[in-house]
């Protein structure tokens, strides 16, 4: 199932890879969208309010975690891409080795510092206990996370988006059963929501794993790649600390704009969860083109094919802007009935707050969707530093409103935080993707005549010892 895209049609490629991952997304989604349904309807708004907002806590520390994790297969993809597999096994293990050592440093910290987070995220009093017991059983169990996104990595650096996804299934369908015993069944309430998560997420690690290491004898290590290589562990940091510093960025940014809305109340907060989360459901193609983009950059990059790169841009683009357009209208029309879903009481208030946020923000899901197509193929591509400042344009934008909507405590304001990020910095990352792209076009010149240089020399030496 691995797939070679440095031939062949880029469109049908990108479609052919992008699938499994849209899917595999929206049943990712699902470990906290049904957490959140079922939360809502059996335990209550307040307990919904308490699980929605620890979201921006675990897009911080998991943000990062998959960031680095991320940014650690890119080297993967592109020595795969070059056909080199001895340096693409040892990548593999350098990238295990890494990855072990960030999840063991990052629960540990999240755990020490969660307090502080949620007090100064101005967590309201009445659901602070239920927001810590969420968000804490998550964080001691996100080495599960952090290994499956790891391994989902790996086979997708090698253009095997199909595993990955059929593993997420499981995992989706073990979470709605664990879900149902623990909260319905146990009265367990948040606690059993975050038990759910973290047993199902565990379960697809696993599945993983062992996938690779029976049915993908390319992925199959030997003693000698797992010793420790400190250039390659270099190359690798080099790409995913930029990537997961890429996350925190934005992730503080949604922290500060998470405490700005904690001051409006729980019923507005409770609103605000119920409309991200159709909004992180819809948005999931995005994302997946995102994936698709660094494996297919990194591994045209290998190959240093630039216009093939250009190409797939462009297609990956115009499939985007065509999806924003549709499922915009698609949610406006179901945002009614998918707000019932979600709660039982105060249906009115909860959708008209729903319905605001969905108006200010899917205006600007095309932007959205520049910024993962740009952002991961320039990160495939090899750059880090230069993407990670596309974060630093989020972060300015969201403090911007998060500061205004809070002297004011607006609601509009809030919600507008969002669409104006994405705005401004799908704006920043098209500018920097034509820069970006000029450079390695005239590093490829370079290197074309240096090639000629050294042939042309060699050429009357080569005819003399011919002769």
């Amino acid at each position: 199932m691995e797939l070679d895209m440095t031939k062949g049609s880029p469109a049908k490629l990108i479609a052919k890879f992008i699938v499994p991952i849209i899917i595999g997304n929206i049943f990712q989604q699902f470990y906290s969208m049904i957490d959140t349904i079922i939360v809502g309807r059996y335990v209550g708004l307040q307990a919904l309010a308490a699980v929605g907002c620890t979201g921006t806590i675990s897009f911080l520390i998991l943000g990062f975690a998959q960031g680095l994790t991320t940014g650690f297969t890119v080297l993967t993809a592109q020595r795969y891409g070059a056909g080199d597999m001895q340096g693409m096994k040892r990548s593999v293990a350098n990238a295990g080795i890494l990855a072990t050592g960030v999840a063991v440093i990052v629960t540990i910290v999240s755990a020490l510092c969660m307090d502080m987070l949620l007090t100064a995220m101005n967590t309201p009093s009445d659901m602070y206990d239920m927001a810590k017991e969420y968000i804490m059983i998550i964080c001691l169990g996100m080495c599960f996370t952090i290994f499956y996104n790891f391994l989902a990595s790996i086979l997708r650096a090698i253009g095997n988006s199909v595993i990955p996804l059929v593993f997420l299934i499981i995992s989706a369908i073990l979470n709605v059963v664990l879900d149902i015993v623990f909260i319905v069944n146990f009265s367990w309430g948040v606690a059993g929501a975050a038990y759910a998560t973290i047993i199902s997420q565990g379960v697809s690690a696993v599945l993983c794993l062992v996938y690779i290491i029976k049915a993908v004898p390319t992925l199959h290590l030997e003693k000698g790649h797992w010793q420790p290589d400190g250039q390659c562990m270099k190359n690798q940091i080099s790409v995913g600390l930029p990537m997961a510093l890429q996350y925190s960025i934005t992730a503080i940014g949604t922290i500060l704009v998470q405490s700005a809305l904690n001051l409006l109340g729980s019923t507005v907060v409770g609103a605000y969860s119920v409309a991200g989360k159709v909004e992180s459901l819809v948005t999931q193609p995005f994302a997946a083109m995102g994936v698709t983009m660094a494996t297919y950059g990194a591994q045209n990059r290998g190959v240093n094919d630039l216009e093939r790169i250009r190409k797939g841009v462009k297609v990956a683009n115009i499939m985007s802007g065509i999806y924003s357009l549709v499922i915009f209208g698609v949610v406006m029309g179901i945002l009614p009935y998918a707000i019932r879903l979600f709660v039982t009481e105060n249906l009115d208030v909860v959708y008209e707050y729903s319905r605001i946020y969905m108006l200010v923000c899917g205006t600007c899901f095309i932007p959205l969707g520049m910024i993962f197509i740009f952002r991961n193929l320039l990160q495939g591509c090899g750059f880090g530093i230069l993407p990670m400042m596309g974060g630093v344009v989020e972060l300015v934008c969201r403090c911007a409103a998060a500061f205004v909507a809070t002297r004011m405590l607006s609601y509009v304001g809030v919600c507008f935080a969002n669409a104006s990020a994405w705005l401004v910095t799908g704006i920043f990352f098209g500018v920097l993707y034509l820069i970006l792209m000029k450079k390695m076009q005239r590093e490829k010149m370079v290197h074309e005549l240096r090639s000629d240089s050294n042939f042309s020399n060699s050429s009357p030496a080569m005819a003399q010892n011919g002769k």
